[in-house]
């Protein structure tokens, strides 16, 4: 059931065009959304979700829907990807692939500091489950390849990292990976495709919070997996199917919405997050600044060698934290003290050492010890929205 889409044009026209076609029946030049849980058909179809194939007429929007469909296909174009499948959040996604392609007795390599979701749903619900859980630091290949064991199934990436900004080699992980035929999967939220196609250095699956850059505006919670087209057949018929996650045509709607606006957006959150970036860089009151875009950057080189566009976040630390949280959230008027994400409004949040560590990330001894070397006491996590530079650096002045 696919549909006939545009491939072959640059990204700014695909964001718009790319999987929605004017509709055949109406001529309406916008996506129709198609808020139907159940659908009438006039052939005899199998009553079990796994008996479906392609060639299956909508049934049920647990399966399929029109509007579901057409953002999984502009997401497959986006990402260079045979398939898509989206879910109701990121951490469905995240989940579906870990629970799909990971039994008793596997082995999963992931980034020792990356999203408290799945670092919790990976150090709490998969060790319960019997499956052996590395947590390392990714950014360093050697972390990765002395972690590799005969039963390692999964090396899981977050890049650029949640919220400490590590940027991890896609490619040489992939190689790594595939010398022992271990998945290699890749959380590109923070990124987006429009700075990276992790597919296309050598990921296995792709991983989005929708509810972030790519949808945009705050106000629709999505997921999804982008990868061959194999591979996502099976995570479409089990996860999607049997586990519940299941996105409301009514997100994916909003979601492909925002969509179109997604490389503008980008080019305003980098050239933002530049700009506060070297603002806080230089001002007396922080203490560390960690942005790809910028030279001091660790990882810098790398992140120019895979990223078309540095994102708009930023991790800094400020000298009493809680302090300045304190006064941020009484005091800052275009900025909002709220967590989350990848928004066209600019948030801002302080990540908490203590608590990461005692909830999420449980580190100990030399990893611990390096964490708090970055961290201190907690790191500003600042998603830079598309609003007017100088009246976030204004903003920030004024708490800092």
């Amino acid at each position: 059931m696919a549909l006939k889409t545009i491939t072959d044009k640059g990204l700014q026209t695909l964001s718009i065009h790319a999987g929605e076609p004017p509709d055949s029946a109406t001529g309406a030049s916008s996506p129709n959304l198609v808020m139907s849980s159940t659908f009438v058909v006039d052939q005899e179809v199998s009553f079990s979700a796994n008996n479906r194939n392609d060639e299956t007429p909508f049934i049920y929007t647990r399966w399929d829907n029109p509007t579901t469909q057409q953002l999984e296909n502009k997401l497959s174009i986006l990402e260079q990807a045979e398939a898509t499948v989206a879910f109701a959040s990121g951490m469905a996604a995240s989940a579906a692939v870990l629970l799909t392609h990971l039994s008793l007795g596997d082995h999963l390599i992931i980034s020792n500091a990356n999203y408290p979701g799945t670092a919790e749903f990976a150090r709490q619900t998969l060790t319960r489950m019997g499956i052996e859980v590395t947590p390392v630091d990714t950014s360093e290949l050697n972390c990765i390849q002395n972690a590799m064991r005969d039963n390692t199934r999964m090396i899981w990436l977050e890049t650029p990292s949640n919220p400490l900004l590590r940027i991890s080699d896609i490619r040489s992980a992939a190689e790594i990976a595939h010398t022992q035929n271990v998945l290699l999967v890749v959380d590109s939220t923070f990124a987006t495709p429009v700075a990276t196609r992790p597919l296309n250095l050598g990921a296995d699956f792709v991983i989005h919070s929708l509810t972030k850059y790519i949808g945009g505006h705050g106000d629709a919670m999505g997921g999804s997996v982008s990868g061959g087209q194999e591979k996502i057949g099976a995570l479409r018929s089990e996860a999607l199917m049997h586990y519940g996650g299941v996105i409301s045509p009514f997100n994916a709607w909003l979601i492909m919405r925002g969509m179109a606006t997604l490389p503008l957006r980008m080019r305003c959150h980098e050239n933002n997050a530049l700009l506060l970036a070297e603002y806080l860089e230089n001002h007396a009151n922080v203490e560390l600044t960690r942005y790809p875009g910028l030279e001091s950057h660790p990882q810098h080189a790398l992140a120019k060698s895979q990223m078309d566009n540095f994102s708009g976040m930023i991790c800094f630390r400020a000298r009493n934290g809680k302090t300045v949280a304190r006064r941020m959230m009484d005091q800052l008027e275009v900025i909002h003290y709220a967590v989350s994400l990848g928004h066209h409004r600019s948030l801002i949040y302080l990540m908490q050492t203590d608590d990461l560590i005692d909830s999420s990330y449980r580190l100990e001894g030399e990893e611990l010890d390096k964490y708090r070397t970055l961290a201190g006491d907690g790191v500003f996590r600042l998603s830079v929205g598309i609003e007017d530079a100088q009246d976030l650096i204004n903003d920030l002045d004024a708490a800092l």
